[in-house]
């Protein structure tokens, strides 16, 4: 199984259609409901829901699911059955399996139930009409190319007695969401000097994104919030929760974090702690979701969600 621990629950909903050719007189038996085994369109229903919350059992490499919703609907032509299915999850990975297994089921059960009445049926297709809130569907609403900056703050690393890993974690990551590292500086734990880079990075620079890892921890040297704080011109309280209970899930330290994050004009400013574990959770729980404020920045329409797939579109591609 791929390791999803590091994804974040959002909620995922998925579609799925499946074809089922039968003769005409078949497609009359089941309008009366005088099937040989009785009226297979309810029992199919609830084959389908259950095969949707039992499909790790059925695919080896499908997670387990907290299925939150599983609907099955049928649309009945001449000469065919057209079932469609819809599943959402407040999860971690996707729920098309759940929806194709669930449409597969849906239809050979079915089958099974006018098989003797009808040797020609056919499952003809079993496709995936839609699937979304994966983290493709957030990354796709990035706004072009983005600049950023990143500011570590660590004595050790200044100083050289350290080598720096967190904050090239920070501008790896960055470069792999598709930004532009403008500048990658480290700094002592200096209140003065952290606000000193921030105001050139977010004032002359203009960087659309700059995070700061290291102190936002609880020792004596620990300032960069109480630094930033009065260079925030709006405070992001989302975000730093997110920070935090994205951590908190994984390791219990995270209670001690201080991460801030804020608007200065048109900059987004983001405080990370300083250790590699911290940090890589804190960009796992940024990206690609923190793209989304660009757009607002930028006085776009944010409301851009979709309509919930339509019953109707489904059955129409099905024929």
């Amino acid at each position: 199984m791929r390791d999803v621990s590091s994804k974040v629950n959002t909620l995922r909903t998925a579609t799925a259609r499946a074809t089922l050719k039968a003769s005409p007189e078949t497609i009359n038996i089941i309008k009366n409901g005088t099937g040989p085994k009785g009226d297979p369109l309810p029992v199919a229903k609830v084959a389908a829901i259950q095969a949707a919350k039992n499909t790790s059992q059925i695919i080896p490499y499908c997670h387990p699911m907290p299925v939150d919703f599983v609907g099955c609907e049928f649309e009945l032509d001449e000469d065919a059955i057209h079932i469609v299915t819809t599943v959402k999850a407040i999860y971690k990975t996707g729920v098309e399996m759940e929806a194709l297994t669930a449409a597969s089921v849906a239809a050979l059960t079915i089958y099974d139930m006018l098989k003797m009445v009808d040797e020609l049926m056919q499952i003809e297709t079993v496709l995936l009409v839609e699937k979304k809130g994966g983290k493709s569907d957030f990354r796709n609403k990035r706004p072009g190319v983005l600049k950023a900056g990143v500011i570590v703050l660590s004595d050790s690393c200044a100083a050289g007695k350290k080598q720096d890993i967190s904050g090239r974690i920070i501008v790896d990551k960055l470069k792999e969401e598709g930004l532009s590292v403008e500048e990658y500086k480290i700094i002592p734990d200096d209140a003065e000097e952290a606000k000193n880079e921030i105001l050139r990075l977010a004032d002359e620079l203009k960087v659309d994104l700059l995070i700061t890892t290291g102190g936002t921890g609880l020792s004596s040297r620990d300032t960069t919030p109480e630094a930033i704080k009065n260079l925030i011109e709006r405070e992001l309280p989302g975000v730093a929760e997110t920070l935090r209970a994205y951590g908190q899930e994984r390791n219990p330290f995270a209670m001690f974090s201080r991460s801030l994050a804020g608007v200065r004009d048109k900059t987004v400013i983001i405080t990370l702690p300083g250790s590699t574990g911290g940090v890589k959770d804190g960009m796992a729980a940024l990206f690609p979701f923190i793209f989304h404020a660009f757009k607002m920045l930028n006085d776009e329409c944010h409301d851009d969600r979709k309509d919930e797939p339509k019953l109707q579109e489904a059955k129409s591609k099905s024929r």
